[in-house]
């Protein structure tokens, strides 16, 4: 499968609790990471099982050189990792004593992540995202990048995954319409459908089949500890994880979600095992700090899901 996204050194500092605006907290140790979107993606759906193609673009700097060495190290192919002028993307992470977050980025090399650096202005494609059963993508990269691979995609009848993060507002009906699901969280679903948040389980389907409306293949909602909404032409269904999960640190869950819902997509599973299975792994992901930290491998997965549980929603 092909995952194309973002690659970014998270820096991240510990607080007793997040603080409000215009505030200052004090926090504990000053802590430097691997993650960015993109690259917790796609590790996730090598541990999933997945054969991946990470297509992204690092700086010039010695960060982008480590992590063009870390990402080699952990079994992702070379081709699709470019190198650009500049710093390498960098993510703001403050991670509160129940694991919670807030995170700022500022993109560095991700956003020349466009078609031109891939090849694509060329009289010759040079088959950069002809790769893979299954295209995976979120919005850390420039839009046009990501329609750019799931038009690749759509050609060779692979299938499209977009996780709408971060939800920059209204999107381009064009790239909805390429989507076969796309996976946002509560609050990304409401600022796509142009509707109020909602935190009550009918207000989501709501805004799911919203979703739909536009134009969405099929909608799969991450709602952290409840688990995920699926909703699609077909069918309706919460997905609850596994109980007894310590959780040390969510960042990266939404991210290891996506990975193994698009490897499991890639082997063939049905929508709904590949939910399942998602599932699992987004619950396993929090026992660790640190967004690639926590991902886990196929195995524990596997036993994890055993433990989900599939509530078929009413459609009216």
């Amino acid at each position: 499968m092909l995952v194309i996204g973002s690659a970014n050194v998270d820096i991240s500092v510990s607080v007793d609790r997040l603080p409000a605006p215009g505030e200052t907290a004090l926090g504990g140790e000053r802590l430097e990471r691997w993650g960015g979107k993109g690259a917790n993606q796609a590790l996730a759906a090598l541990r999933a099982g997945a054969r991946v193609r990470f297509v992204s673009a690092t700086g010039d700097d010695p960060a982008g050189a480590a992590y063009r060495r870390r990402l080699l190290s952990e079994g992702l192919q070379r081709r699709g990792l470019l190198t650009v002028p500049g710093p390498t993307g960098t993510a703001l992470i403050i991670v509160d004593g129940a694991g919670r977050n807030q995170i700022a980025v500022s993109p560095g090399a991700n956003a020349r992540l466009t078609p031109r650096l891939m090849g694509l202005d060329k009289a010759k494609n040079n088959g950069i995202l002809e790769f893979g059963d299954a295209v995976l993508a979120q919005l850390e990269i420039p839009a046009a990048s990501v329609i750019a691979a799931f038009r690749s995609a759509k050609r060779r009848g692979a299938v499209t995954i977009l996780n709408p993060a971060p939800a920059p507002g209204p999107l381009s009906p064009k790239l909805i319409q390429l989507a076969d699901v796309i996976v946002p969280n509560e609050i990304e679903a409401a600022v796509l459908a142009g509707r109020a948040a909602s935190r009550s389980e009918a207000g989501l389907l709501r805004i799911c089949r919203a979703l739909l409306k536009k134009g969405a293949g099929s909608v799969v909602l991450t709602a952290g500890a409840r688990g995920a909404l699926l909703h699609g032409k077909g069918e309706s269904a919460w997905v609850r994880p596994p109980g007894g999960i310590r959780v040390a640190d969510t960042t990266g869950a939404g991210d290891v979600f996506s990975g193994a819902l698009a490897a499991s997509l890639a082997e063939g599973a049905t929508l709904k095992n590949a939910v399942r299975f998602a599932v699992a792994a987004g619950a396993l992901s929090v026992r660790k700090k640190g967004a690639q930290e926590g991902i886990p491998g196929r195995k524990v997965i596997r036993e994890a899901l055993k433990k989900t549980l599939w509530e078929p929603v009413m459609r009216g």
